[in-house]
């Protein structure tokens, strides 16, 4: 299903490694709101999608969130790589260091690992689009912040990007979402669901 191209969506050269820096962005892996969570969400929730347009649309961001994941890593990857004892420390990066070296591993800035309840799969059209709509938000705010922690032009041009990036998700997720409601008001699912609610 996947076809894999060997290269970032947006080019990754960090001059200057800043382990302290990295700290922060390591979010964007494994936090609440970052890219492997983002692309978690949208590729389960796709199978219960109903309309294969939305099914469509949910397989690209979500892929596409994986694509964004590598280009967070490859930051971390550049603002960590020889890091003395000194930076180390220096940086807060020591309990980290101590359990993954210099790995990338999904965690939150706060030091929360990854975990899928940090993501939200209802099976319903609805509330799936809408918790789709607040997690392209919650990243874009999660840039913002970045943006203004970060003050390396090799890392803001590759966060800046990837914040528009959210912003085009957030939209596209609005018209899907409107898609979707047309075509349950069509069959007056929206307002009324047979099922549930009387005559």
């Amino acid at each position: 299903m996947f076809i894999y191209e060997k290269k970032l969506q947006y080019p990754v050269k960090i001059a200057r490694p800043n382990p302290k820096l990295a700290k922060v962005i390591i979010s964007q892996v494994g936090g609440p709101d970052g890219e492997l969570g983002a692309s978690m969400r949208y590729l389960n929730q796709r199978y219960s999608m109903p309309y294969d347009e939305l099914k469509g649309l949910l397989t690209d961001i979500g892929t596409e969130e994986l694509g964004h994941m590598e280009m967070v890593a490859a930051i971390i990857h550049q603002l960590t790589r020889e890091m003395s004892s000194e930076e180390i420390i220096r940086s807060g990066l020591d309990t980290y260091f101590v359990d993954h070296t210099a790995g990338v591993y999904p965690t939150a800035a706060s030091g929360f690992p990854w975990s899928a309840a940090s993501m939200a799969v209802k099976g319903d059209v609805l509330a799936d689009l809408n918790e789709d709509l607040a997690a392209e938000q919650k990243a874009r705010v999660t840039y913002d912040n970045i943006l203004r922690l970060s003050d390396d032009p090799d890392v803001t041009n590759v966060i800046r990007y990837l914040r528009e990036r959210e912003i085009v998700h957030y939209q596209r997720f609005g018209e899907g979402l409107r898609r979707a409601m047309d075509r349950m008001n069509e069959k007056n699912l929206y307002i009324v669901n047979p099922s549930f609610d009387r005559g």
